[in-house]
């Protein structure tokens, strides 16, 4: 049976209008942004800035109250131990205040002996320590224990020599506070005498308020005193993010000028924590993490800036996908896979996470497809096509 031209061009235009009502009704596929499921080096880190200082800082006060000479040194300068940086006129003294002089001068012999006891005591854990990393590295040796060990005990080792200089430091500091008082008390004693007051360490001098002749009270600071071959880094960290730092964690330093980027580490997580306001006004708990560098630059001084990221943990090779394209669903991470043109919601299992990439553990496998930065509008089996 054969049909008529006019029947098989009424078939053909119902086809076509059939076609194009579906076109027309047919939502057009989703623009959105993909990334591939791949194998890689991973690092979660905790950012924060934060700004060099003197490990070793000493603020020079006057001894006594009275007439300050002028100050002829300048910011900067280098001056070694005991060499004369002020001379003081200080005023006649009432018995009360010579009284005064001499407590705080027992005060500060009290606090030398306590400093002088703490070096003692920080010696004698280094040596401890000393000898257990020599056990620890002849065990690793012997494969009775994992090479990790050795570098735990290598950053005790190292912790440990931080807090012995760091008591000697003090005690030095214990130490002028002493020939300061001792300076004053015996300034009260000489009528019409001049106070000289000197370094308390070999240094630089970081800051003098007014180096101008003029009178001050008692204990008002004079200048600082410092050591710039000794900085460290100061970072205000979110009390949230400080306890996953732990000291010896490698320490990634920028922003500070420099072409490079300086190597450093943990020392120290104070132990208290301070009420601070952001930028919006929103008050939040911040504390200190005490840095050292690795290698430390030339040029860079006390109080400068710098961008520091703590790396709390890192792998050379893990399963990653990028932070963007995770959500919530439930109790659990969700992402849409792209599956021959469409969005399909998974369930992924995370470990690490960063703010840019995140651990996969379960869920997906490399080579799969995400939509990056899913909006409220896309649903499971949405037609999807890549920016």
């Amino acid at each position: 049976m054969q049909i008529s031209w006019k029947k098989a061009a009424g078939f053909i235009l119902a086809i076509v209008l059939g076609g194009g009502l579906v076109m027309l009704f047919t939502p057009s596929p989703m623009v959105v942004d993909i990334a591939t499921i791949d194998w890689g080096p991973m690092q979660v880190s905790v950012d924060e800035q934060g700004e060099t200082r003197s490990h070793d800082r000493f603020v020079v006060s006057a001894p006594v109250a009275g007439r300050l000479l002028r100050i002829e040194l300048h910011d900067g300068d280098t001056v070694r131990e005991g060499q004369l940086l002020a001379r003081l006129a200080p005023v006649p003294l009432s018995t009360r205040e010579r009284d005064e002089l001499s407590a705080r001068t027992a005060s500060a012999q009290a606090t030398q002996r306590e400093a002088e006891q703490r070096v003692r005591r920080a010696e004698a854990d280094l040596a401890q320590v000393q000898r257990e990393h020599a056990r620890v590295r002849k065990l690793v040796q012997d494969g009775f224990m994992s090479p990790q060990s050795v570098e735990q005990s290598r950053n005790a080792e190292i912790s440990a020599a931080s807090e012995l200089e760091a008591a000697r430091f003090r005690a030095r500091a214990a130490a002028a506070d002493v020939r300061a008082a001792q300076a004053g008390l015996a300034a009260a004693r000489v009528t019409g005498g001049l106070v000289e007051i000197r370094a308390p360490m070999a240094g630089s001098i970081l800051r003098i308020p007014d180096a101008s002749e003029r009178v001050v009270a008692a204990g008002a600071p004079i200048m600082t005193v410092g050591d710039l071959r000794g900085l460290e880094v100061v970072l205000e960290v979110l009390s949230s993010e400080a306890v996953k730092v732990a000291p010896g964690m490698p320490v990634q330093l920028d922003g500070w000028g420099g072409a490079r980027s300086l190597r450093a580490k943990v020392r120290r997580i104070e132990p208290f924590a301070v009420t601070k306001i952001s930028a919006l006004g929103v008050e939040e708990k911040r504390a200190n993490v005490i840095v050292d560098f690795v290698d430390p630059p030339d040029g860079i001084g006390d109080g400068y800036r710098v961008t520091a990221r703590i790396i709390t943990w890192q792998a050379d090779r893990v399963l990653k996908v990028p932070a963007s394209a995770l959500f919530r669903c439930a109790n659990a991470w969700c992402v849409f896979v792209v599956d021959d043109g469409r969005a399909r919601r998974s369930l992924v299992e995370i470990g690490q996470r960063g703010p840019q990439e995140a651990e996969v553990k379960g869920g997906l496998v490399p080579g799969q497809r995400v939509i990056r930065y899913p909006s409220n509008n896309l649903s499971d089996g949405t037609r999807v096509k890549a920016r």
